[in-house]
């Protein structure tokens, strides 16, 4: 991944730093006139921004599939920083599944933390929260939620799984691939299209209005979404092996578009080498 970074040309003396700006659509130079530069230092540029961009496409196609993922660091508590996921195609679901993998030191005694918020214009259609006691809450359409006993969650990366079926109401959480009880929770319901993917924050409106006390503190990644009820052997694998061994066809992490706001960093974690041993 680039960033920004100090960089400097060693053939010929230069008055000032050369400063390399990612940006959400681009890269730029600033702090020098190329035009005084000599060929090979011109070179020597355009390997760095080849190199650069090399690196900024792979972060956002296909990184399961060479065994990296992108993961989301959120360093401290906002009302400000959040990123913004565009679904494979939009949120009509009468079942899903919701997996991701997340990672925080918030302790459960101090607040509640949105773990995944999808609002349309009038309602929250579908937040995934831990509650101020350490439980899951799934929450749809504004509606009351249902709450599951979990173990706590901590530094240590958590897989967290939840399902649900729209002619039962049948709910299911997976913590680490282990399967909690069955509850019964908006029966006969539909998820609906129209809205938007936060991470990070909780929109109280469709334009935003966020909460600094319910903002996610820490690591999270891996989050996929399908419109079906998985099996609980694919799920248990998933927890398993540490990788996703099918992807989402709601949201794909591997291919969704992500756009941050405020102070979040993307990296990439390598889930295993492909070096021959």
């Amino acid at each position: 991944m680039c960033g920004k970074f100090d960089l400097w040309i060693p053939r010929s003396p230069l008055p000032q730093q050369l400063r390399l700006h990612r940006r959400r659509t681009g890269l730029k130079l600033t702090g020098i006139g190329l035009d005084s530069l000599g060929r090979q230092d011109k070179m020597g540029i355009s390997a760095v921004l080849c190199l650069c961009a090399a690196s900024l496409a792979v972060a956002g196609k296909g990184i399961e599939g060479a065994g990296v993922v992108r993961s989301l660091v959120f360093s401290a508590e906002s009302s400000t920083d959040y990123v913004t996921v565009t679904p494979q195609k939009p949120l009509s679901l009468g079942a899903f599944t919701l997996c991701l993998r997340l990672a925080t030191e918030l302790r459960h005694t101090r607040r509640e933390i949105i773990l995944f918020a999808y609002r349309t214009q009038n309602f929250d259609e579908l937040n995934l929260w831990r509650e101020y006691d350490g439980r899951i809450g799934l929450y749809m359409s504004s509606a009351g939620g249902v709450i599951f006993e979990m173990p706590t969650l901590g530094a240590l990366q958590t897989h967290l799984c939840i399902s649900w079926e729209s002619s039962s109401g049948a709910t299911t959480v997976f913590f680490d691939g282990r399967r909690s009880l069955t509850k019964i929770y908006q029966k006969n319901h539909h998820v609906r299209s129209g809205g938007i993917v936060i991470i990070g924050q909780d929109p109280d409106d469709y334009l935003g209005s966020f909460d600094y006390d319910q903002s996610f503190v820490g690591e999270i990644s891996d989050i996929n979404l399908w419109s079906k009820v998985l099996p609980d052997n694919v799920i248990r694998e998933m927890a398993n092996t540490g990788k996703t061994s099918q992807n989402g066809d709601v949201i794909d992490w591997s291919e969704a578009n992500l756009e941050t706001t405020g102070r979040v960093d993307i990296v990439q974690r390598v889930l295993e080498s492909s070096e021959k041993r």
